[in-house]
């Protein structure tokens, strides 16, 4: 599943190729994968299609396209793209949905699994459920240790289910939950309740590094996660733990080990992660 620095590559291809563009045609061929709408795909359509683009945003995993009326909200889920297209390019297998833009090319909604798609609002997403209910953005002042040290009191869950809650923090999935750890030195399944001040503020600043460097290296590409542009991102290849269980730790060369947290396979380093 692109995860924050996934999603923010893709709202920056977005911006370059969509602001100011006009929307002249919207062709829904699946309507699955339209999730919110009065009406339907039907008026989802009628509701796009004519309006411009003014204002490509995320917060935590969704993407917010402001139009001339309305919000669009797109949720990628695990194998969502939006890719930009000359306009003589073919649909393919599964693109679901298709935006003709005013410049001739379009925006091509390609979804192998069908979990991700699209919402309507017509007043400001970010005051309704489920945005409205979203942690604080890792990457922003209102992140810090200390908001992670209060949010831990009595959460005797681990601390990667911690991160991966998205009430908690907004954005973090499981790729970059074990990376942040490992920066941090903590092993992803000590108790939340038991993470003290010092722990909360490593885990807080290697959020931001970790992140950081993600989006600069265009995020990670695991399976097929590719851009706006069908880029795929550089950061995999700086993984320290994610996916490298039963691999040497690059920083000490012991072996590095997976456990069970919350559901997911999460990988950390025995001699790095003491704590």
């Amino acid at each position: 599943m692109p995860e924050l620095p996934e999603v923010e590559t893709v709202c920056a291809g977005l911006r370059r190729h969509l602001l100011g563009r006009r929307i002249t045609g919207v062709h829904i061929y699946n309507e699955a994968v339209i999730h919110t709408c009065p009406g339907g795909a039907a008026q989802f359509a009628a509701r796009i299609r004519g309006k411009t683009i003014c204002a490509i945003t995320r917060r935590g995993k969704y993407i917010l396209i402001a139009l001339s009326e309305g919000w669009l909200v797109c949720h990628l889920r695990m194998t969502g793209k939006l890719l930009v297209r000359a306009g003589d390019a073919a649909r393919g297998k599964h693109d679901h949905v298709v935006f003709e833009l005013d410049d001739g090319r379009k925006l091509f909604y390609e979804d192998v699994r069908r979990f991700g798609g699209f919402a309507y609002h017509a007043s400001d997403p970010l005051q309704m459920p489920p945005l409205a209910d979203l942690g604080p953005e890792p990457l922003s002042a209102d992140f810090s240790g200390e908001v992670l040290w209060r949010n831990a009191r009595g959460r005797k869950r681990p601390v990667k289910a911690q991160l991966l809650d998205q009430h908690v923090v907004a954005g973090i999935g499981n790729i970059y939950a074990d990376e942040i750890l490992f920066r941090a030195g903590i092993r992803p399944r000590k108790g939340a309740d038991r993470l003290t001040k010092a722990e909360c503020a490593r885990i807080a600043q290697a959020t931001k590094v970790v992140l950081a460097e993600a989006i600069q290296a265009g995020g990670s590409t695991i399976r097929d996660y590719v851009d706006s542009d069908a880029q795929a991102g550089h950061f995999q290849l700086a993984h320290q733990v994610y996916g490298r269980a039963g691999a040497p730790c690059r920083v000490c060369g012991s072996i590095l080990k997976s456990v069970q947290v919350a559901g997911r396979t999460s990988v950390y380093c025995p001699h790095c992660q003491k704590s």
